[in-house]
């Protein structure tokens, strides 16, 4: 997630944001407009259907309110106390995701993912050697104030214990199914490899590893749904949805068409991408980056060639201006929305 300053930049308009277009010959142009300051490393702004508020998370561990262009000064949420404590130059954990049930004006029930403490679970290894634990929680709404969660009524979906501090994905949001997908890095440290990663193929395309994946999980249960694509499968985790993936950072559900998952992956040093995912999807990290083959021993000469079947290859591929100056597009993928608008045809 090197991007993260950048998207924290980005989304802290969260909504927040007026464009103006030239015209087709001189191309789009964009101006930010700011709505609301006084927030903190804004990640992501939420907006329950049928609500006019804007829900905005903090990396630090707080949900706020802006409605009618104000920020409400009282949290919805404070789990501050629930997260690891970061580094104060740059920490890729924190309050990370933000998602609402679909009747979440009758049943109050919202999710979010966060950077918790660890729990080993008599692992010692882990006790060791792993550096926290990403977690997926149900929180109401208290019953007093629309305002306000019940900060008490946390109830845990998922706690994968997470090998490094970064890479951690942890997008999460319902499918038009009304099930509810997490995104999952693999793991952190570099090239999928190192402590907590498959030392022969990478966490990306173990199967028997949630690390790497896009998740499908009913939020009634926080079990796997009975027709996700691998649930037969006794030597993989049953809520696996799609594979072979390095950093999903941001992904986004398409509102109109056939509801395709867009995610922005964030791959290694030379190249970036952006997937349709489908389910049971291979998205090839670690055998591949991007679009090219990758040697996770030479990470910035790709071979010639690799094995590619059955992989589902990305549907945009930038180079990275970190590593590929010349001709490069940007840095770090962060994610997007399908855009239906007047201006569709930019």
């Amino acid at each position: 997630m090197r991007s993260l300053i950048a998207f924290a930049a980005a989304t802290a308009a969260a909504a927040l944001v007026g464009a103006t277009v030239a015209s087709a010959q001189d191309g789009p142009k964009v101006k930010l407009e700011p709505v609301v300051s006084g927030l903190n490393a804004p990640l992501a702004m939420v907006q329950p259907a049928g609500d006019d508020r804007m829900f905005v998370i903090e990396q630090w561990g707080r949900v706020m309110i802006v409605e009618d262009g104000e920020l409400n000064p009282v949290p919805f949420l404070d789990i501050r106390s629930l997260i690891v404590d970061r580094h104060p130059d740059f920490d890729e954990r924190g309050l990370l995701g933000l998602a609402f049930h679909p009747d979440f004006q009758n049943n109050g029930k919202f999710y979010v993912a966060y950077s918790g403490h660890k729990d080993f679970q008599g692992d010692l290894g882990q006790m060791l050697w792993y550096d926290h634990n990403n977690i997926v929680s149900e929180f109401t709404v208290s019953a007093e104030d629309p305002n306000a969660a019940d900060r008490f009524s946390e109830r845990i979906l998922s706690s994968t214990p997470w090998p490094q501090f970064n890479h951690n994905g942890h997008w999460i949001g319902f499918g038009p199914d009304g099930m509810l997908y997490v995104s999952m890095g693999d793991g952190g440290y570099a090239n999928d490899w190192g402590i907590g990663h498959n030392p022969e193929i990478g966490n990306g395309q173990d199967m028997t590893t949630p690390l790497g994946k896009i998740l499908r999980i009913d939020p009634e249960t926080g079990e796997a749904p009975a027709d996700n694509p691998f649930v037969d499968n006794a030597d993989a985790d049953p809520r696996i949805w799609a594979l072979g993936l390095r950093n999903p950072w941001r992904c986004s559900f398409d509102m109109g068409g056939d509801n395709q998952l867009f995610c922005g992956d964030v791959q290694q040093n030379s190249y970036e991408e952006v997937d349709i995912i489908s389910a049971g999807d291979n998205l090839g990290w670690r055998r591949m980056e991007a679009d090219k083959c990758f040697d996770y021993m030479a990470p910035d000469s790709h071979p010639d060639s690799c094995d590619t079947e059955g992989l589902t290859m990305p549907i945009m591929v930038y180079p990275n201006c970190t590593a590929v100056p010349q001709g490069c597009d940007g840095i770090s993928v962060t994610g997007g929305y399908v855009y239906r608008g007047e201006h569709a045809a930019w």
